[in-house]
């Protein structure tokens, strides 16, 4: 058996491992698009604030690990997939067969399609490339400025701001981090940021970036009509999967590759993992990408397993987020933004820099957003993803979000009962 695996981040390397521990005869390529050894890119901000070196983004740290398990790694990038012919094409030219694809290439930066993003001392933080061009000019006393201020770009804001940079962000949202928190906790974050030296504008783009004639330096036009100087833009204004090589293959795709519980795709033997895949969540009935770490791992499992032919479900597609800003701890856990035909409950403490937000349906609480709630994580996270029916404790929390810990132990340890008693 041949498995090919586009991608070398988290999920290619993890499933071509399981499969090499469950398939040990079998045959396994994985094709990269970078001169890199794997890594990863979470790890690029650890890069920037120096708590690791270069090394330390790499996945596996084992001189040859991966020919000692006759993985055979490729560089190249996808152009074309025949799905009848069970090829892929390269960017070069070479074609490779398969009997069993995981498509695994993960998601790039969208670029703005303003004039001047491609003017050098502009790039974005996604690749350790980048991270050495960022390096280069993110010194002490530098004035940088960032576009966008979602959670991928939080994470960076956190790494340049340890740099020593004059930082300022710019996210044409209405608040900070708008796809995972609500307008409350977004703007909590705003104003905990420029209490720490970061200035921010939301509700601004960037209109235009211009080269300073006779040096590095670059000329950064805003909509609110402001004009800046800086020594770098950074670009962390999202991402999208990188399935384009996919038109015309047959292939199901909307925001990612379309997958059944078993990571499959409407194709027999084309799988999907990681940022790349919209998974079948069985807790929510629908379809989700959520691109984190965790998810690539799980998914990476599931579909090298039935790749191998095992037989393996995907139990949920986790969809979660914690988040660091300069010390300020915020999460977001599940559908945060609730249902229109659901009930919810706020609680805020801008002076203790507390918020908690719930949201129910029925009796479940479905998502929930916090900020500074730390000894809770645990618990919203249980709630939200056990589907934990609440009974009379919907009422209670409605009343008195905070007691989230007796709830969750109340509720779940009856729960825990029931399925005693059933078994």
């Amino acid at each position: 058996m041949k498995h090919l695996i586009l991608g070398a981040g988290p999920a290619g390397v993890i499933a071509a491992e399981t499969i090499r521990k469950h398939a040990p005869h079998d045959e396994i390529v994985i094709v990269g698009d970078e001169p890199e050894p794997p890594y990863s890119r979470m790890a690029i901000p650890y890069l920037l604030i120096g708590n690791v070196g270069e090394s330390g983004t790499h996945l596996r740290h084992t001189d040859g690990h991966f020919a000692a398990l006759r993985i055979e790694m490729r560089r190249g990038r996808a152009r074309t997939l025949d799905s009848a012919a069970r090829t892929v094409t390269l960017d070069d030219g070479s074609v490779l067969p398969y009997d069993r694809l995981l498509v695994a290439t993960g998601s790039s930066p969208m670029q703005v399609p303003i004039p001047g993003i491609d003017s050098p001392g502009v790039h974005p933080c996604w690749t350790l490339e980048d991270a050495r061009a960022i390096q280069q000019r993110a010194v002490q006393g530098a004035r940088v400025l960032q576009m966008g201020a979602g959670f991928i770009g939080c994470i960076i804001m956190e790494a340049l701001a340890s740099r020593g940079v004059e930082l300022t962000v710019v996210e044409m949202g209405d608040r900070m981090v708008p796809r995972m928190m609500g307008p409350t906790a977004g703007g909590m974050i705003k104003d905990w940021c420029q209490t720490k030296g970061v200035r921010v504008h939301t509700g601004t783009k960037v209109e235009a970036i211009e080269p300073v004639a006779g040096g590095q330096a670059l000329k950064v036009r805003l909509s609110s009509g402001e004009t800046l100087e800086v020594d770098l833009v950074i670009s962390a204004t999202g991402v999208k999967p990188n399935i384009g090589f996919l038109q015309g293959s047959g292939v199901a795709t909307r925001l990612g590759v379309l997958t059944d519980v078993h990571l499959q795709s409407n194709l027999p033997g084309v799988f999907a993992a990681g940022d790349c895949a919209e998974a079948f969540d069985k807790v929510t009935g629908t379809t989700i990408v959520s691109a984190i770490q965790p998810n690539a791992a799980d998914q990476a499992y599931v579909a090298a397993m039935n790749m191998i032919g095992r037989p393996t479900e995907l139990k949920q597609v986790t969809q979660i987020n914690v988040l660091d800003t300069l010390g300020l701890i915020s999460t977001s856990f599940g559908d945060w933004e609730g249902d229109p035909e659901g009930q919810h409950v706020e609680l805020t403490d801008r002076a203790a820099g507390r918020h908690l937000s719930l949201q129910f349906k029925g009796d479940v609480m479905i998502g929930c957003n916090s900020i500074g709630w730390t000894n809770h994580v645990g618990v919203m996270r249980g709630l939200v993803e056990g589907r934990i029916p609440l009974g009379p404790w919907k009422d209670t929390l409605l009343h008195d979000p905070t007691q989230l810990m007796p709830a969750y132990l109340a509720r779940a340890q009856a729960q825990d009962q029931r399925g005693l008693v059933a078994a």
